[in-house]
């Protein structure tokens, strides 16, 4: 039984890395995601105590990854802000205390900036047929 040769691809070499430098910290495939993942903001208004309204920045509803949509989903609302939240107006968050209606229509306000829609599904597709066959 003859075979026939096998194809194979040929490689290129991986490029040599880099040699390190003191003055850049080695960062992880995570921290490299994080920081696509957090590298744009979008600035909406937060409503609070007092009904005081600051500008706070947050990344949009798109580039949430699923682990922080878990967060906000499971009520741990402090915890998801904390991310999603420019680091520099969490603290603004926390004085502002925020109700969750307020909290919403900030991430509404993120989804619009960022041409994206936060529209509820609408669920399957009712039947087509109005009585059942018999």
């Amino acid at each position: 039984m003859a075979t026939t040769p096998r194809k194979t691809t040929s490689r290129r070499p991986a490029a040599p890395r880099a040699a390190a430098r003191p003055d850049v910290e080695d960062t992880t495939a995570v921290d490299a995601q994080e920081t696509e993942a957090t590298g744009h903001y979008v600035t909406g208004q937060l409503s609070g105590v007092d009904d005081r309204t600051e500008d706070v920045r947050i990344i949009p509803p798109g580039a949430w990854r699923q682990s922080w949509r878990r967060l906000l989903m499971t009520g741990q609302i402090d915890e998801f802000a904390a991310i999603v939240l420019h680091p520099d107006d969490y603290e603004l968050y926390e004085d502002l205390d925020p109700t969750n209606d307020q909290f919403g229509d900030l991430v509404n306000t993120a989804a619009e900036q960022a041409g994206e829609s936060l529209g509820k599904s609408p669920g399957p597709a009712p039947s087509s047929r109005r009585t059942r066959r018999r």
